[in-house]
């Protein structure tokens, strides 16, 4: 199992630079950030001075969306970083869900998704793309270029799109019933497309908050230090509850049930671990959505979720315990789940 770690681009930016540095020293082997222009610094800019200031690590967002630039834009982006350090980013994807809405715009639809993968995949190796019926190839891309394209997914038509059409899956919860759900749920799909499902990458996402020990008063910090994920999540979620309803065969209620207390969403607190627009998170989604508890109990919840077929764990690093998370992940984390 490889080892992620996820933050957002708030200022300032060698903040960044070095939890990423510090990120790598304990092995992880990729380094992710946020994508939304509006409420955080650009990524990209960033991304170029995590990848001249560490040796190995693997950078890319989580996740862009085909909205917010032009494809050949992003592609372009990524191929030049590619070709200054050695094709070291993955491209992760998704609807654009704070960036399109902070900015007035309605997430970005799956057909608008499968056609923006396709032709920054293409572009971003070297291969020609149609642009709407232009047909461009980036002359300066040298041979063996490489561009993975990740795509987040929750819904029943993202995940069958992902499987038949992505190089990797982004799960945003470490929940193990849903992980499992989800997880099949790709790679039949892969299967049913005559891929090999084991070509598909899989990634789950969800912050982890390391204790010393289980006491009450241990857990209930780390729970409201991660509170903020249970309603990210909840916007995605809400979005599948308008499409699908309430009670859906198509939506594992264990996903849906926790959004009924829900109470709309400011996208200032997005991330946050003082976000006040998520205290209707309850106790148990925490624990089932995030990674918490002693060294230990993260070693055990990371080995039952790579026996469902995940290959990287990548910690959201959003609480008052940055440096002290990686730390312990690579003291006493990394090292276990590795041996």
């Amino acid at each position: 199992m490889d080892f992620g770690l996820v933050l957002q681009t708030d200022p300032p930016a060698s903040r960044v630079i070095s939890l990423m540095q510090r990120a790598e020293r304990n092995g992880f082997r990729y380094g992710w950030t946020f994508d939304s222009a509006v409420l955080w610094q650009e990524p990209f800019v960033i991304h170029s001075q995590i990848l001249a200031n560490t040796a190995e690590l693997t950078v890319g967002p989580m996740v862009t969306n085909p909205g917010t630039r032009t494809w050949e834009v992003t592609a372009s982006t990524f191929a030049t970083l590619n070709d200054m350090f050695g094709n070291r980013t993955v491209c992760g994807i998704g609807r654009g869900d704070s960036a399109m809405r902070v900015a007035g715009r309605k997430p970005n639809t799956l057909a608008r998704i499968s056609e923006a993968m396709k032709v920054i995949r293409a572009l971003g190796r070297g291969e020609e793309a149609d642009l709407g019926g232009t047909k461009i190839r980036f002359p300066w891309i040298k041979e063996g270029a490489e561009l993975p394209v990740w795509m987040a997914a929750y819904g029943p038509k993202a995940l069958k799109m992902t499987g038949e059409e992505a190089d990797g899956f982004i799960l945003q919860l470490a929940d193990l019933y849903l992980t499992e759900y989800m997880v099949k749920a790709v790679k039949d799909a892969a299967v049913a497309a005559g891929r090999d499902p084991s070509e598909v990458t899989i990634c789950v996402a969800a912050p982890a908050y390391v204790t010393e020990d289980d006491s009450p008063e241990a857990l209930a910090h780390a729970r409201d230090q991660c509170r903020w994920f249970g309603g990210m999540v909840g916007n995605h979620v809400a979005d599948l509850v308008a499409k699908y309803g309430e009670h859906s065969s198509q939506v594992p209620e264990e996903l849906t049930d926790y959004i009924r207390a829900r109470q709309g969403y400011d996208y200032s607190h997005h991330g946050r671990s003082d976000n006040p627009d998520t205290r209707f998170v309850p106790d148990e989604i925490v624990d089932r959505f995030c990674v918490i508890g002693p060294a230990e109990k993260h070693v055990e919840k990371l080995k039952a979720l790579r026996a469902l077929g995940v290959d990287q764990f990548a910690v959201y690093d959003m609480h008052d315990a940055q440096e002290a998370t990686i730390d312990a992940y690579g003291s006493r984390v990394i090292p276990a789940v590795t041996a």
